[in-house]
């Protein structure tokens, strides 16, 4: 698409996974899987197409999430288009920990900051606010925007994010059930307090996950928690089993966001001249998933949320 065409837009927005096991609501992970949203102004009324995951599932009126993420985001701008299709072709598993609803929201923000004719450039910053409000917290939606490792927080001053590089040994392999489940119901199991010493093992663990994950070193050590997975194991028993296994074996397993995937922070070793680097790692992991688990080795996205064509650019953060 020419970025000549002032009413149509596309957006990429990768999946992500959150939490990384400790750094709970504040970590999250960019990965090469990708949904593709195509915006495009028309004289009235509202068209809405899904293709890939969800076709035939999800709703194609106003209640779509991206519909009503591009339309907080045109209420945000004072700007209210004539009539808009929108075209998904949709990869990210929904329902499942890997960022779905994350990458919904961000992809109908930037469509309307993409298409809005009063505005130059996307701001990166007005984003992030607005599909935190959305999503509740700043974790996957930081990750899906910045791309790479993102450490996200709120304050006083409002919601902020920033991104790091992943060390190039770090190899993710995200392990899909047929088995989905809502974030609201992974989160009404979380107790309201925690006892000291959990939160300061987190806390310390949360501090070496960003080491082990720019260095490529100690994964295993930095990827315990105390806080949130275990007290889940009633949402999605089997997954909890697979971790189990996953880490007994010496393989740096969570669950990936609210689950009930899980994520394998695996490393790209070679253990033979005439194999791909990581091959037998992944075989490893692929031999611990039960039946009917897709395993998934997925680079991690180092880009983000990105306008594929149209008319604004993006600001610098």
């Amino acid at each position: 698409m020419s970025r000549s065409d002032p009413g149509r837009v596309r957006v990429l927005v990768p999946a992500t996974s959150a939490n990384l096991g400790p750094a709970f609501d504040c970590a999250g992970l960019a990965l090469e899987q990708h949904d593709v949203l195509e915006f495009a102004l028309q004289p009235g009324g509202l068209s809405v197409e899904v293709t890939g995951v969800g076709a035939g599932e999800l709703p194609t009126d106003e209640s779509h999430l991206v519909v009503r993420a591009f339309r907080a985001a045109c209420a945000e701008l004072g700007w209210t288009p004539s009539g808009l299709r929108v075209v998904a072709e949709n990869a990210i598993p929904q329902g499942r920990g890997m960022g779905s609803s994350a990458a919904a929201v961000v992809a109908g923000v930037m469509g309307a900051w993409a298409l809005c004719p009063d505005v130059e450039a996307i701001d990166l910053n007005s984003v992030l606010r607005l599909t935190t409000e959305m999503e509740g917290h700043p974790d996957n939606v930081a990750a899906c925007l910045l791309g790479g490792l993102t450490l996200s927080w709120t304050g006083d001053g409002g919601v902020g994010a920033d991104s790091l590089a992943v060390h190039g040994d770090v190899l993710p392999v995200v392990l899909v059930p047929e088995a989905t489940l809502s974030t609201e119901r992974a989160r009404s199991l979380l107790p309201e307090v925690v006892p000291h010493a959990d939160a300061a093992f987190n806390a310390g663990r949360s501090a070496l996950l960003v080491h082990a994950l720019t260095s490529g070193s100690l994964l295993l050590e930095a990827t315990e928690d105390r806080l949130h997975q275990r007290q889940r194991t009633a949402a999605m028993p089997a997954s909890l089993a697979l971790i189990e296994r996953l880490r007994a074996a010496g393989h740096a397993a969570v669950v990936s966001g609210a689950g009930p995937s899980v994520l394998v922070l695996g490393r790209r070793t070679v253990r033979s001249a005439d194999r791909e680097p990581g091959a037998e790692e992944i075989a490893d992991i692929a031999a611990l998933a039960p039946e009917g688990w897709r395993v998934l080795p997925l680079g991690v996205d180092v880009r983000g949320a990105r306008v594929l064509a149209g008319t604004a650019g993006v600001s610098s953060r």
